[in-house]
């Protein structure tokens, strides 16, 4: 079996640490050097020259890095643009298998070694970069996350001015004023963001699939379809679950049975987005959330849980929405009979057919049928 190079690559604002190992023929895996780089475009050129000075024999080669916020894509860029074979894998999945190998340590260099290894052995992903246009669109939704959290802010100052103990007119004025500002931009921001998607037929048409649903707004979706490139990166329902920090945590041991929680460890730009969406969609009434509320709030007794689980059922449902390019059938819940839910489980694609968790079932399986389901 062919060897081949891999090249791992932990980055931060300032710089990069890069560890470049081969893996043989004989499936042993050799580190040969590793190296920091400035986070600039001098420094990408030198880590080019160095690269290219370590492959000593015509293998190929790999990059693996770490999604970190906005600063892996000035190199992931240069690196796609010299037409290089990168991966850029989620910090959970590369903390998971740098468990899995042992390492116990964190640091840059180890990071590195870890992101190189894993390349080495593992088929991942090529990465393809965001597209302008969603590009936009997620750092205006950013921004407008941004906005509101200031407006909450200086709201809640506003109250405080009235009960001082002497008068505060200059403070008031100026928090007044500060709003005003805030609330032009926020419009602004809207305004932009309303553009964006109606200027693309395609993004449109895609975005009124998911507005659909009563409740969800065209916010809502920018926020999604944003923050994961279009679901590019989305491979089935249980991935899109845990990126956005949905999946659940269990606390168990023997005969001892702790709280359950969502790990929370993916987007949280997107748990943020998915909240008041969860609670329109069960205060309209829509069928299948408000019996999903019932159903967790019975059980458990705890309203927000409930709410939670709501948010991860909406989020799977606009994801499917916008795969299978279909509105929302609200009725979709109301009719037919267990030996017809039994049938259509059978069309749904293998991988989700096999899941254990009905409500991932039954969103897709909602959308594959034109007539009403009854999920028991």
């Amino acid at each position: 079996m062919q060897g081949k190079y891999s090249v791992g690559i932990d980055i931060s604002k300032k710089d990069f640490k890069v560890c470049f190992v081969i893996l043989d023929q004989d499936q042993e895996i050799q580190i040969k050097s590793s190296r920091k780089f400035s986070n600039t475009v001098k420094g990408c050129e030198s880590f080019k020259k160095w690269h290219k000075n370590h492959q000593k024999e015509d293998l190929p080669i790999v990059f693996v890095m770490e999604a970190t916020g906005s600063y892996h894509e000035h190199l992931a860029w240069y690196l796609y643009q010299d037409k290089q074979q990168l991966s850029v894998v989620l910090p959970n999945r590369s903390k998971a298998y740098m468990i899995s190998l042992g390492l116990k340590s964190k640091n840059d260099k180890v990071d590195a070694k870890g992101l190189a290894m894993m390349g080495a052995v593992q088929k991942l992903r090529v990465w393809q970069p965001i597209s302008k246009q969603i590009y936009n669109l997620r750092a205006l939704t950013r921004h407008l996350e941004d906005l509101q959290k200031i407006r909450t802010s200086l709201m809640n100052q506003q109250e405080q001015p009235k009960y001082a103990m002497y008068e505060l007119k200059d403070v008031s004025r100026s928090i007044v004023s500060t709003l005003k500002t805030i609330d032009k931009q926020i419009a602004g921001c809207k305004k932009k963001i309303h553009a964006i998607i109606a200027k693309d037929v395609v993004l449109k048409k895609k975005v009124s699939h998911i507005t659909s649903i009563k409740g969800v707004s065209t916010m809502t979706a920018a926020v999604v379809i944003g923050e994961t490139n279009g679901f590019a990166l989305i491979n089935n329902l249980k991935q899109l679950t845990s990126y956005a920090g949905y999946d659940v945590k269990e606390n168990q041991s023997g005969s001892r049975t702790g709280k359950t929680r969502i790990t929370k460890k993916g987007n949280a730009h997107i748990r943020r987005a998915m909240h008041l969406p969860a609670f329109g969609v069960v205060r309209w009434h829509v069928k299948s959330f408000e019996n999903l509320h019932k159903r967790v709030y019975g059980r458990t007794g705890l309203k927000m849980k409930a709410y939670v689980a709501v948010q991860a059922k909406l989020l799977r449902l606009i994801y499917t929405l916008w795969s299978k390019e279909t509105d929302f059938d609200l009725n979709y819940q109301t009719s037919v009979n267990q030996e017809g839910t039994k049938t259509l489980i059978k069309q749904v694609d293998k991988e989700t057919a096999r899941s254990k968790d009905p409500a991932a079932r039954d969103e897709l399986i909602a959308v594959k049928t034109t007539s009403p389901l009854l999920v028991v």
